[in-house]
């Protein structure tokens, strides 16, 4: 369904339906991991992150220590079921 709206002499159309554009998997991988590295609330989520002194996070990170935290640094670590999960929400 299109609604179209006129203006003097020029006609506008508004598309009522969503866009049929897709993000592709690497873009939805991507928001995850930023998603991720955003919960996490200390300043080393991820090895190459850097701490607040500049140094470079890596083998403090969260990623690299056993249990807590398990945030998703690469695209290595999203699976294809957690970006069907995200298109599903979003």
């Amino acid at each position: 369904m299109r609604v179209c709206a006129i203006l003097g002499a020029s006609a506008i159309f508004f598309a009522a339906e969503p866009a049929l554009s897709r993000e592709s998997d690497a873009q939805i991988k991507q928001k995850i991991i930023r998603q991720s590295i955003q919960g996490y609330p200390g300043n080393c989520p991820c090895p190459y992150n850097t701490d607040l002194a500049g140094r470079s996070c890596g083998r403090r990170s969260a990623y690299t220590r056993p249990g807590g935290y398990s945030p998703k640094c690469y695209e290595s670590d999203v699976s294809a079921s957690d970006v069907r999960a995200y298109r599903d929400v979003h």
